[in-house]
């Protein structure tokens, strides 16, 4: 489930987008990195977020956290399916991937940079802004790649 505030941002920033034409961002956990339907192109974003254990309630920072974009734009109607990657607990044996909570300034961010990729990709715009990085946080271990769905699936770069 996408959280409300990511479409809300999103619907705002895509308005600088052709007119005419309507912009969707929908949550789809079926995507995969490098695996495309017919016309459709990919983006992938890392950024900060926070996950929280569902077993032991533990909570952790990660600057780690990739993002998963796949758009398209077909007849005036343009689509972009996300799908942000989990990570899961170090100290539980068995713990459940948990999916990460992005903070408002971070969701900011990374939808300003969608919208880029989509006047480059979809428009074949060149790029007119500077891509924003994300507000990092502070993190006291290091990445832990058995941990981490973007590396378990070859996007994250450790």
């Amino acid at each position: 489930m996408l959280p409300p505030e990511w479409i809300r941002v999103f619907r705002i920033k895509a308005q600088s987008l052709k007119r005419g034409d309507s912009w969707y961002l929908e949550y789809d956990e079926n995507i995969e990195p490098d695996k495309l339907a017919m016309g459709w192109k990919q983006y992938i974003r890392n950024t900060g977020a926070r996950f929280k254990c569902s077993m032991c309630r533990r909570e952790w920072p990660s600057n780690k956290v990739k993002v998963l974009f796949h758009m398209r734009l077909k007849n005036g109607q343009g689509t972009v399916k996300v799908r942000p990657l989990r990570q899961n607990c170090k100290m539980c044996s068995e713990a459940p991937m948990e999916n990460p909570r992005v903070e408002s300034d971070n969701v900011h961010i990374l939808m300003e940079n969608l919208v880029e990729k989509i006047k480059q990709k979809c428009y074949h715009k060149n790029p007119g802004g500077q891509k924003r990085y994300f507000r990092s946080f502070d993190v006291d271990s290091p990445h832990e790649p058995t941990h981490c769905e973007g590396c378990i699936k070859g996007v994250c770069t450790k």
